[in-house]
């Protein structure tokens, strides 16, 4: 009779119980901010494009493991971060695939919802979607976009542009003006230039001079929008020298024709006129900070993306310490602060990077002092990768891109115009980097196949060939630059580097997040990047 009269309230207790476990299951799920802790002023987004787990481990492998680290003992600014707040892992991939592309998954960070491949500042249906950083300027809340790429390529493009792709770059500029930031620092000149670029102000032909840049427009129409800035109240800056005279918003700072200058150019030539991104993001902390509302500034690594794609470890390294150097400003700028919010994450990994043991140069057998060897002598099987080629990567003098540009320069192989010679190639690889380089690697790497998808009736005849790739060749999808990756597999064994593609993976990205305890109880385990960008979005309040 006991267990009997029992049953009716097991039951009920048991489905009470269900229920508070769904209430506190989806109260789990509720984005954060929708009851946001007071205090949250500024929010801090970096995003270093293609930087995978494996991407983060080599940074710090460097820092802390390299013989000769420039850091000597000192911790990252990313590892700094990560003993402040907490981190995360997550999937970047849009609601239909696995794979995303960085207009995608900006896009996802900016608008909080899913989105499709390459579609910029609009949701998987197409629809316009007002971006963080729109809602932050309808609070009241200054605005600012960085990145050593070019403003108008897909990472900044996505916070403060609509357009059905990422190539309509012309159309993402007048967006960006449309949108107006407080601040937009980058490359990508060209696309605010009217056709006729002769045309344009001699004030602005004298800075832009002054800069040492050229007149170069990618526009199809005569618009300036370089003018149009200007009766928008922005200030213009071309250099490092014309943005240090810069005390007020707006600002637009256009340092490059396209693309900023990469890592290691910059690292060798410190009197470029050119900022490098430390200096940007140093800057646009000095401007926004002084706002009474607050502020929202992303922080873009993009050229990260770029090495991967080229299957270049140095490259890889010194653009991994770029974007730490420019993440260290962040740290000392809110160092002591109790309401700014820095979040550090990735769009997605890039080439599928890592070190990896082999059976090339195995070590040989040596002697160890300790009781434990029985008297046998420590030989390894296998190559497991000295710490010595850490440094060995960060002595790359330049990177594959511009490598291989400067030994194309008067120098063409048979048949094929424009391209380096064996000798040429050679040359330049060997004193660029501390890997020797053979002619017999140079000719394998200069091979080239018949081109399956060339039409003889419309297409280029340069064209009917493509660089050879030995496998995967349908993830080498960038024609010109798998001569990169071609070299990238040649020097793969002496680097104890693997590269499983010349495009993205789906791999989850770390997201480290640091700021007031009350907001970072709001995001743990593993997440998703449109969730992810929901949440930062509900912190900012606009009624």
């Amino acid at each position: 009779m006991r267990l009997r009269s029992s049953a009716p309230f097991s039951a009920l207790f048991f489905a009470l119980l269900l229920a508070l476990f769904s209430v506190l299951s989806c109260s789990a799920d509720i984005p954060a901010g929708e009851n946001k802790p007071a205090g949250v002023r500024n929010i801090i987004l970096l995003i270093g494009d293609g930087m995978g787990p494996a991407q983060f481990g080599l940074l710090e492998s460097y820092a802390r493991r390299a013989p000769n680290s420039i850091y000597q003992g000192r911790p990252t600014a990313v590892s700094q971060l990560m003993q402040q707040g907490k981190v995360l892992l997550s999937d970047t991939g849009p609601h239909d695939v696995l794979v995303t592309d960085s207009a995608c998954s900006a896009t996802q960070l900016a608008i909080g919802e899913a989105s499709g491949s390459e579609m910029i500042g609009l949701n998987a249906r197409g629809d316009r979607v007002e971006t963080i950083l729109q809602k932050a300027k309808r609070a009241g809340m200054r605005t600012g976009l960085v990145s050593d790429t070019r403003i108008t390529h897909a990472t900044p493009a996505a916070f403060a542009a609509h357009q059905p792709h990422r190539r309509f770059e012309n159309e993402i500029a007048a967006d960006l003006l449309t949108t107006a930031p407080d601040l937009m620092l980058s490359g990508g000149l060209r696309y605010f230039l009217p056709q006729d670029a002769a045309n344009i102000s001699t004030e602005q032909q004298k800075k832009i001079s002054a800069a040492q840049l050229t007149l170069k427009s990618k526009r199809t129409d005569q618009r300036n929008l370089l003018s149009k800035a200007q009766q928008q109240g922005y200030a213009l800056a071309f250099s490092r020298d014309q943005l240090a005279q810069q005390q007020h918003l707006p600002v637009l700072g256009l340092f490059a024709s396209s693309a900023m200058d990469d890592a290691i150019y910059a690292r060798q030539n410190p009197a470029s006129a050119q900022p490098d991104l430390n200096e940007l993001t140093r800057k646009a902390l000095q401007l926004l900070g002084a706002s009474e509302h607050g502020f929202f500034l992303m922080v873009e690594g993009g050229q990260i993306d770029w090495a991967g794609h080229n299957n270049d470890a140095g490259a890889l390294l010194h653009e991994l310490l770029r974007f730490d150097a420019a993440i260290q400003e962040v740290v000392n700028w809110a160092a002591d602060r109790d309401d700014t919010l820095v979040v550090l994450t990735a769009d997605h990994e890039t080439g599928g990077f890592g070190f990896s043991y082999s059976a090339h140069d195995v070590p040989a057998a040596r002697t160890l002092p300790g009781n434990g060897m029985r008297g046998q002598a420590f030989a390894p099987n296998y190559n497991f990768a000295p710490l010595s080629l850490l440094d060995r990567l960060y002595a790359q003098k330049k990177g594959y891109y511009r490598l291989w540009a400067d030994a194309s320069t008067d120098a063409s192989s048979d048949g094929n115009k424009g391209l380096p010679t064996a000798d040429s190639l050679m040359a330049e690889v060997n004193a660029a980097l501390d890997f020797p380089f053979s002619r017999t690697q140079a000719e394998r790497v200069l091979r080239r196949d018949p081109n399956p998808h060339f039409d003889p009736q419309t297409d280029d005849p340069a064209g009917a060939t493509q660089p050879h790739i030995e496998d995967f060749s349908d993830f080498y999808v960038y024609r010109e630059e798998r001569y990169l990756n071609a070299l990238a597999r040649e020097l793969a064994s002496a680097q104890s580097v693997v590269w499983s593609t010349g495009t993205h993976t789906a791999a989850p990205v770390p997201v480290v997040i640091s700021g007031p305890e009350p907001i970072l109880q709001n995001f743990q385990g593993f997440t998703q990047h449109a969730k992810l960008g929901h949440q930062l979005k509900a912190l900012i309040k606009t009624d």
